[in-house]
């Protein structure tokens, strides 16, 4: 059969029709591409290369308010700096730890303001020598470049203002948080409208906006409706003006925001996080012919290679059932996954993919 290319693959999949697999991807953790090679990867090789998965590359923008950067401390085991988002972090040196956010400074409607006037187009937030030195071979090589969104609850809650005020602001202030999820969109569409007359069309607009944790969401449905799903909407009415779909990353339980996330267009929906409670045959069943599944192999059974592989024997010949379905974990490869381990996942993935 006729080996297509990454943006072959992934067109006919967006269209919900077979290709000669199912494409391929995921995001191994720094952490675990160490390990591999480690474990026998060749150091000099892009791990996509060596595993011959599909190739898809993010093209984002600076759409912070570009406050100070600054060292506060540091230590052996930490740094503790300032970030163009207003927010103190507590970087921790071991490979593949997670910050922990000290202090927010745009935590009212008037600090708001100030972070606001400071969010205006600017030539310099576009990546313009990644975009001369690369964009030509990625293209020649047929691979799929998303342009990368950043707006949404998710980045104001966790990179601008903190969860707590976000949430409370939601019900209390919906009007100043509107106007924050709005803004940033209006940041992530000039920006890329340019790169668009420059020459630089992306093959799809996609988005991270987690909305879930552990078997619930963040917040009601009748909160998202009034607050986040319109400028979701204005979004992917964007992308689909560009002919391009719309790809949300969003972590964790959210299915009881499914059917309204399929009403305003979304095209493609990752990362369906089954231990988090997403049910991704209920996801086939309903919402398969409309909606790419992208995901939802349990990350937790990765490390267990009879586990993992058994899963995959139950998921996939259903997902991939007329197209439709990209493979991946249902959010990352962590560290704990041997080389040995993923040489399995994906020769597997690629025999049960085939069409």
């Amino acid at each position: 059969m006729y080996k297509m290319t990454t943006h072959e693959r992934f067109t006919r999949t967006f269209a919900h029709k077979e290709a000669d697999r199912m494409p391929i991807i995921d995001e191994p953790w720094r952490g675990t591409i160490a390990r591999w090679q480690r474990e026998g990867m060749p150091a000099n090789i892009d791990w996509r290369d060596y595993f011959e998965v599909d190739k898809v590359e993010r093209i984002g923008i600076d759409n912070s308010p570009r406050f100070e950067t600054k060292i506060i401390e540091e230590t052996e085991k930490y740094t503790i700096s300032t970030t163009p988002w207003g927010v103190t972090l507590k970087n921790f040196k071991t490979m593949d730890s997670t910050p922990e956010f000290l202090d927010f400074k745009v935590t009212s409607l008037e600090e708001w303001q100030r972070a606001k006037a400071r969010m205006t187009f600017s030539q310099d937030r576009i990546p313009w020598d990644m975009l001369k030195n690369n964009y030509a071979k990625w293209r020649s090589e047929g691979r799929w470049l998303q342009a990368g969104f950043w707006f949404g609850f998710d980045v104001t809650h966790s990179h601008m203002s903190g969860t707590e005020t976000i949430l409370m602001a939601m019900l209390e202030e919906p009007e100043w948080v509107a106007d924050m999820f709005n803004h940033y969109l209006d940041m992530c569409i000039e920006h890329f409208d340019k790169m668009w007359d420059a020459g630089y069309p992306m093959d799809s607009m996609h988005w991270y906006d987690d909305m879930g944790y552990k078997n619930t969401t963040f917040f009601s449905l009748k909160t998202y409706r009034e607050v986040l799903k319109p400028v979701h909407k204005r979004a992917i009415e964007w992308a689909h003006n560009k002919g391009i779909p719309a790809h949300l990353h969003s972590c964790g339980y959210i299915m009881p925001f499914i059917d309204d996330l399929v009403e305003i267009g979304v095209d493609a929906l990752n990362p369906l996080e089954v231990k988090a409670g997403m049910d991704v045959f209920k996801l086939k069943k309903e919402h398969g012919d409309k909606l790419v599944l992208h995901g939802g192999v349990n990350a937790v059974l990765w490390d267990k290679k009879e586990e993992i592989l058994a899963e995959m024997e139950k998921l996939i010949p259903v997902l991939k059932k007329d197209g439709g379905y990209i493979f991946s974990s249902d959010h990352s490869v962590p560290n704990s996954v041997s080389f040995e381990n993923f040489k399995a996942i994906i020769e597997r993935a690629k025999e049960l993919g085939k069409y």
